[in-house]
């Protein structure tokens, strides 16, 4: 029993190491909230779960009398990666839905059926692993989950390079593990726990240095942001959208401030889906938000004010909103933002107005 323990010290102790960090950074942070950070926790335990099955499944490979234990832990192997990726991706996207999960629960009962029946995987004559007809569905699903993550990742980013670059990352950290066990052979599947967990833990990091820069409430850049943008390219701005939320007030008073938070968050959502590059927002405090808008056509703006406001009218949710346009190029930042601010308010009025 020494023995295989110190194997699997010896075969994983970079992995053992990451896991310790990241438990110690969840620990200590606040960068994400309780329900966050509880599934980030469950998420490592189940990389940590996942490396004993992939370290038990090739030490008894060698023998030809453990046919149906290799089959079992197979099974684990081969559903456990959906369901990890499944589960970055219920940890890091806000509001996501636990439906994501029902592809992996799929894959999982084929797994099991494949135990008994080989249709994804069985164990030859001679002991070796040998593929069934389905063989390509764990890859398959895993794949498709890792589309989607970094898809969705990079919808909801606000298409910066400092959000890019960590998702480009963790992508391709994510893709050599679904693509090096064909050009490296099985045992690759040994390192696919170590890789997870250190893109994961890096991606983290990456996500700290940007507080100082985002909202962490909404995802959208912040006041501080805004400004040193505006110092550094205020003049190639074009055009500034102002949306201020009506009645999250009243929200907060009757619902709560936590069904205010979901308000906030749904809204901020919505804004960064429908921005395109060079089309970035921020909330600029409480529940009033900018978009900013760098070398944009008017006719650019005014789609995006129509796709923000169809967006809105998919939620609960209502929204005062201005804009204004630098048309002869003259206009600062400073008399842009009054300008889409008037607008906003007029627009504000009209709905309180109307609730008389």
């Amino acid at each position: 029993m020494i023995d295989v323990l110190k194997s699997y010290i010896l075969q994983n102790w970079i992995l053992v190491l990451i896991l310790g960090a990241f438990l110690i950074v969840l620990s200590t942070a606040v960068f994400l909230n309780k329900k966050s950070t509880f599934r980030m926790f469950i998420l490592i335990l189940l990389v940590f779960v996942l490396s004993i099955v992939v370290f038990a499944e090739f030490y008894i490979t060698p023998s030809t009398d453990n046919a149906l234990a290799r089959k079992i832990l197979m099974s684990i192997r081969y559903s456990a990666t959906p369901f990890i990726v499944a589960l970055v991706i219920y940890a890091l996207i806000k509001q996501l839905k636990a439906f994501i999960f029902i592809p992996a629960s799929v894959l999982l009962i084929i797994d099991i059926v494949s135990i008994f029946t080989g249709i994804v995987f069985d164990i030859g004559s001679n002991g070796l692993m040998v593929r069934g007809p389905l063989w390509i569905f764990p890859y398959l699903f895993a794949g498709l989950y890792m589309a989607f993550l970094v898809y969705i990742l990079i919808r909801r980013s606000n298409k910066r390079a400092m959000e890019i670059i960590p998702i480009v990352f963790l992508s391709l950290a994510l893709l050599s593990g679904l693509v090096f066990p064909f050009v490296f052979g099985a045992a690759f599947s040994q390192m696919f726990c170590s890789i997870i967990a250190a893109a994961l833990f890096i991606y983290y990091v990456f996500s700290i240095l940007q507080l100082s820069r985002k909202d962490p409430l909404t995802g959208l850049l912040n006041r501080q942001a805004y400004y040193a943008e505006m110092d550094h390219n205020g003049k190639d701005v074009t055009a500034i959208i102002s949306i201020d939320m009506n009645g999250l007030k009243e929200i907060n008073d009757k619902q709560g401030h936590a069904a205010g938070d979901k308000a906030l968050v749904t809204l901020g959502i919505c804004f960064l889906k429908e921005c395109k590059p060079k089309q970035t927002a921020y909330r600029i405090g409480g529940d009033e938000f900018l978009i900013v808008c760098i070398k944009t056509q008017l006719e650019e703006v005014k789609d995006l004010v129509e796709r923000i406001s169809k967006g809105i009218e998919k939620t609960s949710y209502n929204c005062a909103i201005g804009y204004s346009y630098n048309e002869d190029g003259k206009k600062t930042v400073d008399q842009l933002l009054k300008e889409s601010d008037e607008a906003m308010y007029s627009m504000k009025e009209i709905y309180y107005e109307s609730l008389k």
